[in-house]
């Protein structure tokens, strides 16, 4: 250990914690020839305090170290040496005893049942998941950062929490940090205000790989996107991996600075979409077996019908039905679903009008639900239309005919035209693939 390291070591000792994380942390080792020792101090305030207030405790320390009475001195870092400096001094210092109950274990963060031996893997999300393993097998190296994005409920969380598991797993003595952007957000707002601000930024930029939550509630936080860019430069300046997850993509998230939209469109962007019939059965094969249950193929389709496309809804309809039976020590049965889960059936049985659907997507668009019924083909209403009359065939009764009838008057080989266009592009169009999966789940 380096001369100067072992004097702040006892140092840390001597002085409290916030005395030594502000002028003492931060410090490191320039050079020491046995008679003259340099030290790299982060701004010329900190340089005048430690020759001015600390000099006498160091030459005192110096002296217990058997290192006799040396030349010191102190010089001010330039920008990148001194950012570096920062930076991995604060990785080695003390962790105080008021720290966990702030930011809490890097470790105890990460959910135990998140992992990739637990991620169904379908059509849905491969690429995200392809992805995650990519990052895992090269951190900081193949994708940085990471941007995984999708709706509510898709699994974004769950493949964050299966990335750290993984790099834990193979490199135990990783520094992972997980948190959300709330989190962030509050945390740094009580470093502010307790005059902690050293003890955040040495949670934050001494992570070897840092995974953050629903980054799109940074939006229109400026202090806190402030902060998040630069914690953000110091990781990705060290080659430090990150993982981020968010409701939409960086250019869709209104109310990001530039900069740091920019910096999120670095490295790899993934969407994970809402999984089809086939992978939501598998999901529910998957939850079954880990709760020791064979689900019946009859139950099995009831609940993955039923429940549209979010798959915390069909996590919680499983588990909700495997209570039921564990309570009343009955097996799972097509008439207990029907029974215990008669909310979703109720749900989706509902009656749908062509009225109600227009309604929604012309709400989408910021239209007038009647603009969509103009003879006209103007862009911004023609493909608006051809949303709805996709929609509208997917959740009403009504033939193409009909929907034509109710559309100014549409050939219904027009209609039919239309529906094969957005069925077509929303596999190559994730906000559009969205936009149908959130309408279909406000008629559920």
């Amino acid at each position: 250990m380096e001369l100067w390291e072992q004097v702040k070591e006892r140092l840390a000792a001597r002085l409290t914690w916030e005395g030594y994380q502000n002028w003492v942390a931060r410090t490191t080792q320039h050079s020491f020839d046995g008679n003259r020792l340099v030290i790299l101090v982060p701004n010329q305030v900190t340089r005048e305090w430690l020759e001015k207030e600390l000099q006498a405790d160091v030459q005192a320390t110096l002296e217990e170290l058997g290192a006799g009475k040396l030349d010191l001195a102190y010089q001010v870092a330039d920008a990148t040496t001194g950012r570096r400096a920062a930076v991995d001094r604060e990785a080695a210092a003390p962790i105080p005893p008021g720290a966990d109950s702030l930011f809490g274990g890097p470790v105890g963060a990460l959910n135990q049942r998140y992992t990739f031996e637990s991620f169904v893997v379908g059509s849905c999300n491969q690429f995200a998941h392809a992805a995650a393993r990519a990052v895992v097998d090269s951190p900081a190296r193949t994708y940085n950062p990471l941007f995984i994005y999708g709706g509510v409920g898709m699994g974004k969380t769950h493949l964050i929490h299966a990335i750290g598991h993984e790099l834990l797993k193979r490199s135990p003595n990783l520094r992972i940090v997980y948190t959300s952007s709330e989190r962030f957000m509050n945390q740094l707002i009580t470093c502010i205000r307790t005059d902690r601000m050293p003890l955040f930024h040495q949670h934050y930029r001494s992570a070897d790989v840092l995974l953050m939550d629903d980054v799109h509630i940074l939006a229109n936080r400026e202090r806190t996107q402030e902060e998040f860019f630069h914690t953000f430069n110091e990781l990705y300046d060290h080659q430090k991996q990150l993982v981020l997850s968010s409701d939409s993509a960086p250019k869709s998230t209104t109310g990001l600075v530039d900069r740091l939209r920019s910096r999120f469109e670095w490295g790899l962007m993934v969407d994970v979409q809402a999984p089809d019939l086939e992978t939501k059965m598998a999901i529910l094969d998957k939850k079954a077996e880990q709760e020791g249950i064979q689900l019946p193929q009859d139950v099995r389709v009831f609940i993955a019908t039923k429940t549209r496309s979010n798959v915390r809804e069909l996590e919680g309809a499983l588990i909700k039905l495997l209570a039921y039976s564990s309570v009343t020590n009955e097996p799972v049965t097509i008439d207990m679903a029907r029974q215990v889960l008669k909310h979703l059936h109720a749900g989706s049985d509902r009656r749908t009008t062509i009225d109600s659907v227009v309604r929604l997507v012309a709400d989408k668009f910021s239209l007038q639900p009647g603009q969509l019924k103009q003879k006209t083909n103007a862009p911004n209403i023609a493909y608006p239309r051809q949303v709805a009359m996709y929609l509208v065939k997917e959740l009403t009764k009504a033939s193409l005919p009909e929907i034509g009838r109710y559309f100014a008057g549409k050939h219904h080989t027009t209609v039919l035209h239309s529906i094969q266009k957005i069925e077509q592009l929303r596999h190559r169009d994730s906000d559009l693939n969205k936009l149908i999966h959130s309408t279909i789940d406000s008629f559920n």
